[in-house]
């Protein structure tokens, strides 16, 4: 019933928030900086956009920096599959760069809140992203998605880049998923998969969240299993066409994200209409831009988000080499040939220091030598792997050991 009530909720609104829209247009007139129809505009306009939409935002990557010359970039799908597409930006007339896999998380937003990583891997490599499907468009006769098959897409993608690059592939997962890629790397090690990654980078991750738990930790082991499928699980309504399929509602993720920082959020959006009051359109697109696409929501899989409660929050099932795939004991201690390197953040809140470097020691078969952790002070979840510090000291860290591997 949670998520009927919601889009019963949702499509009330709409016709409401696009009236807002256009009156927002219709009273933004030229020279009426602080008057009542500037107001009405400002007021207008913040109302309509605070709302959720469900659909990815374009990643909006056209050119990039290649040295000294700026190169255009191609968005192109390389491999469909029911709940991700394997999308690569290929940059027109630049060859040789090692070819990079970026692991997105399945999460209640989309990759393209990964834009910014894109857009800095770009410069020295050729990158690709999973790109995760909403589950609510995801018909009933594709099945279900769990934790197994995460990491058989991880599989099925890495090989695919391998098998266009012709190269050694080298991946980069953050945050949720650096349980799956890690657990697909030591597959792949195990069968001696030749797609097997050259490098893997594990970026703010929950690989062992025994370590030093945060409120999200806590959060997770404070109810059994049970209360998550019966609190937050729905059915998708009509008209979607995964009608009937068991998800977590990307906007009961958001609303608990929300929920923890809420002055922040209500701050935001008064900064923005008294931007918009004053004439500063500039400043108001900048809020507005970053809530597009932090209101834009991803529904997940049932399985997949209480199967990751359970195994990684709950049960610590890699740590404890209890994770399993396809009836087989995932054993990371088998990856010998793929670099690692881990990143945390010294002020994360939500992926604790400790919990991801802890994937060093469980990567005992790996030579001291071709693997390190980077503890990065001063920033939290998020500039792990955006912003200025991502930008001038991590990523350097990163292009560092893919080119030491190469090397």
């Amino acid at each position: 019933m949670l998520y009927q009530a919601y889009q019963l909720q949702s499509d009330l609104m709409s016709p409401l928030r696009l009236l807002a829209q256009q009156a927002s247009t219709s009273l933004w007139l030229r020279d009426t900086e602080r008057s009542i129809v500037r107001q009405m505009s400002a007021a207008s306009e913040v109302f309509s956009r605070m709302r959720l939409t469900h659909s990815r935002p374009p990643y909006r990557i056209d050119s990039v920096m290649v040295g000294e010359k700026e190169v255009p970039v191609i968005e192109e799908k390389k491999l469909s599959l029911p709940f991700g597409t394997l999308l690569r930006f290929r940059k027109e007339g630049v060859k040789g760069h090692p070819p990079v896999l970026l692991v997105a998380p399945l999460s209640g937003h989309f990759a393209t809140l990964l834009r910014e990583t894109v857009r800095t891997l770009l410069q020295d490599h050729d990158v690709y992203i999973t790109d995760w499907h909403n589950a609510r468009d995801v018909s009933l006769r594709n099945g279900a998605f769990g934790l197994e098959d995460y990491i058989t897409y991880m599989i099925r993608f890495t090989e695919a880049v391998h098998a266009e690059s012709g190269v050694p592939v080298h991946m980069v997962a953050v945050c949720q998923p650096c349980v799956a890629a890690l657990a697909a790397t030591a597959v792949m090690a195990e069968d001696n998969n030749p797609a097997q990654p050259r490098t893997l980078t594990l970026m703010a991750g929950p690989v062992d969240c025994r370590v030093n738990p945060t409120e999200v930790n806590r959060l997770a082991v404070s109810k059994p299993i049970e209360w998550f499928e019966k609190n937050l699980i729905s059915h998708v309504p009509l008209p979607h066409a995964g009608f009937m399929r068991r998800v977590y509602p990307g906007f009961v993720q958001l609303s608990a994200f929300m929920s923890m920082n809420m002055e922040r959020h209500k701050k935001s959006f008064e900064d923005m209409y008294q931007h918009l009051v004053e004439g500063e359109v500039d400043k108001a697109q900048t809020i507005g831009t970053f809530y597009d696409e932090y209101l834009a929501v991803n529904d997940l899989p049932a399985e997949f988000y209480l199967e990751t409660v359970n195994k990684v929050f709950q049960t610590y099932d890699l740590p404890l080499g209890k994770l399993t795939w396809q009836g087989r004991t995932v054993n990371p201690a088998a990856i010998r040939k793929t670099w690692l390197l881990t990143v945390e953040g010294e002020r994360d809140d939500i992926c604790a220091v400790g919990q991801t470097v802890a994937a060093l020691d469980m990567c005992s078969g790996i030579r001291p030598y071709m693997k390190s952790n980077h503890l990065q002070a001063g920033v939290g979840h998020y500039g792990v792997f955006s912003g200025r510090k991502w930008n001038q000291q991590i990523y350097p860290r990163v292009r560092e050991m893919i080119h030491a591997s190469l090397g």
